[in-house]
């Protein structure tokens, strides 16, 4: 059984955005599912990480091709220019600064659905030569980037009866297009809204990693048969933890407080600060927040070194460091304002072993999952009161602790996800090879 998994970021690019399809050719493989992989050379990202590149098996072939894409650093740059600098939110600040500067306007309409459109030039013929060439039993398409799944429709039409399965990491026209997305004015929403309509049309199956993502999706597109529409969460890759290797915060003077991963729009540390600053003296003395991963705006950083001796900031780092300050760590920070996805990194949390203080919209996603999982405590991302009592009891309290369930974290391991993954595409892949039988 033959699968080509394109994906634009593949290691040794790092950052989170590339965890999903490192597990699928990690652990596909050994669920009887040959993996080809198909992604950019030069794809733009926050650093790079080879020691992901050394988990990806001998017999994974990945194909990689150029892309017109900027370099990370660039493309920042870029959409600083666009946005006036500001983050983008649903209020449509960041819209407004744009139309009233045409320049900027015809720039950021010139990119669109994103910035990686400029790779579907390199990406479709090395797709449709590697099906032909390879015997390819069915496409796995993972996005973001979003301009990826106009590379569903051109498939199909070059392929009829190839099984394509679309994998969204993120919800796109209900909450990133707003919270993180290049471009959000008119023009963008009616191009990705043209695009997604599309890639679900021609998609065989659709798959999102929520359930509140895949119930916004399948409401969009009441006239498509439900069963299209399918959830298979992210997850984590280390060893589950358990009641032995479970760390509940060090009983020392000084509480660690971590974040891991990058600062943008759905992320937004502004109440998180405040909450911060409105903490007695001498429980903030007691904390020390450290902040891993790249920060997307100023204004975030300025809001961030508000907090004086209380924070500490670093930028990327590799995976296995990353691990590392999770196990160096009291608490595990989660901020997302959210109410759909579910950042990838708070799989990480769940598998690193150590309590999370979630600020998150208390109708997402993410709270269900600590609740489910007992992995933590939350409070209102909106309510900066909120925030700084669940701090206070961290600092002050050992029992704020959770009693996490291991049965249900193990579950999100990547190992068994991935082997329900398979459980969907075995039946794809061998309808298809009875058919093609059948024709012969």
């Amino acid at each position: 059984m033959n699968l080509l998994l394109i994906t634009f970021s593949f290691p040794p690019a790092g950052g989170v955005g590339v965890l999903r399809a490192l597990s699928l050719a990690k652990y596909l493989p050994e669920n009887g599912i040959r993996v080809d992989v198909l992604t950019a050379r030069n794809a733009p990202a926050v650093g790079k990480d080879l020691s992901l590149l050394q988990q990806v098996p001998p017999e994974v072939q990945v194909h990689r091709t150029w892309t017109l894409d900027l370099p990370f650093w660039l493309r920042k740059s870029v959409k600083k220019a666009i946005t006036g600098g500001k983050a983008n939110s649903p209020s449509g600040a960041s819209q407004s600064f744009r139309e009233r500067n045409p320049l900027k306007r015809w720039i950021g309409n010139l990119l669109l659905p994103d910035p990686q459109i400029g790779w579907l030039p390199f990406a479709l013929p090395a797709a449709a030569r590697i099906i032909r060439e390879r015997s390819i039993d069915a496409v796995l398409i993972t996005v973001p980037p979003y301009s990826s799944v106009r590379l569903v429709t051109k498939l199909r039409r070059l392929f009829p009866d190839l099984p394509i399965v679309l994998d969204f990491r993120d919800e796109w026209l209900s909450t990133t297009i707003d919270l993180v997305s290049f471009n959000n004015n008119s023009r963008a929403r009616k191009i990705a809204q043209k695009t997604e309509s599309e890639g679900v049309r021609d998609a065989t199956y659709v798959v999102m990693v929520t359930e509140a993502a895949r119930r916004e999706l399948q409401a969009r597109y009441p006239d498509i048969p439900a069963e299209k529409f399918l959830c298979i969460n992210n997850g984590y890759d280390v060893a589950p933890p358990t009641g032995q290797t479970y760390s509940r915060p060090g009983q020392g003077k000084q509480i660690v407080l971590t974040y891991i991963g990058t600062v943008y729009g759905s992320t937004a540390p502004g109440t998180f600060v405040e909450a911060v600053l409105g903490l007695s003296p001498e429980i903030r003395s007691r904390l020390r927040v450290r902040y891993i991963g790249h920060i997307e705006t100023p204004a975030y950083r300025e809001q961030l070194l508000s907090l004086g001796e209380t924070i500490e900031l670093k930028g990327f780092i590799p995976q296995a460091e990353a691990l590392a300050a999770i196990r160096s760590t009291d608490y595990l920070l989660l901020i997302t304002h959210d109410r759909i996805n579910v950042a990838a990194k708070f799989y990480d949390y769940l598998g690193g072993g150590k309590p999370i203080l979630a600020a998150v919209h208390p109708d997402g996603d993410v709270r269900r999952l600590l609740e489910e999982t007992h992995s933590g405590q939350w409070a209102d991302s909106e309510d900066p009161q909120a925030i700084r009592r669940m701090l206070e009891e961290a600092v002050t309290s050992s029992d704020l602790a959770a009693k996490p369930s291991f049965e249900r974290i193990a579950a999100y391991h990547r190992r068994p996800l991935t082997a329900r993954y398979a459980a969907i595409l075995k039946p794809l892949i061998e309808a298809k090879r009875k058919k093609g039988k059948a024709l012969a």
